[in-house]
């Protein structure tokens, strides 16, 4: 008996265990699964960014160069978030136009 070394499905002591590109059958399938992971993961990435950007604006002390490093940081966290909900959008815009199904989420 050959070994399946990259199966998306096998099961051990009769426990089916599924790899995490079971269910993809086309493109739609795959943009929608890279998609419901990575629009998460850019939010918390963008709080971050805005955490940092209203420290550094808080911890600035009045010197102008650390005000203009910290409201620069909050506006490329904003435009991040417009980015975000923006590249969202037009995803499922595109998955609605060419029928892959609901979208995403």
């Amino acid at each position: 008996m050959k070994p399946n070394l990259i199966a998306q499905s096998i099961s051990i002591n009769g426990i089916p265990i599924s790899g995490p590109l079971e269910g993809i059958n086309n493109l739609g399938d795959l943009v929608n699964k890279v998609t419901t992971f990575l629009i998460p993961f850019a939010a918390i990435i963008l709080f971050f960014v805005l955490l940092w950007g209203g420290y550094d604006l808080m911890m600035s002390q009045g010197v102008p160069e650390k005000i203009k490093a910290g409201q620069g940081k909050i506006t490329a966290g904003i435009i991040g978030f417009i980015l975000l909900i923006s590249s969202y959008l037009i995803v499922r815009l595109i998955s609605v136009i060419f029928g892959f199904g609901s979208g995403i989420i």
